[in-house]
């Protein structure tokens, strides 16, 4: 098996088109007002939104973006005008992350993993 996509809740799609958009994300479908769908700009992986009554109340769901240079990609977005709770910085478990949210609350978490990704030194 694959994973083939992730559907994040919204609240409102138009607003969060922009919101994805403006981190760098491709559009690949758009059906207003309920569903639009995103191709990441490196890999072959796909998201979509979808149109909620509500938005999360806590951190809602935790999505990680991979980025190679993640600190020069959060400068971009810092430049754009977009917000993080937290800058980048090395984790103990071997991975470099900065966190931001969406509009409706969800986490965003950009990181580099490297290797560690998939592999790292506890692995099974």
């Amino acid at each position: 098996m694959n994973l083939n996509q992730i559907t994040i809740p919204v609240t409102d799609v138009e607003r969060s088109i922009k919101f994805y958009q403006g981190l760098g994300f491709n559009l690949i479908v758009e059906a207003l007002p309920r569903y639009a769908r995103f191709e990441c700009p490196n890999g072959d992986a796909t998201f979509s939104l979808h149109q909620s009554n509500t938005a999360a109340l806590d951190t809602g769901i935790w999505i990680y973006f991979e980025e190679e240079d993640i600190d020069q990609k959060v400068n971009e977005l810092i430049e754009k005008g977009y917000i993080f709770d937290e800058l980048p910085s090395d984790q103990t478990w071997l991975w470099r992350e900065a966190r931001i949210k969406d509009l409706d609350n969800n986490q965003l978490i950009i990181y580099y993993a490297g290797k560690n990704r998939k592999s790292p030194p506890w692995r099974l």
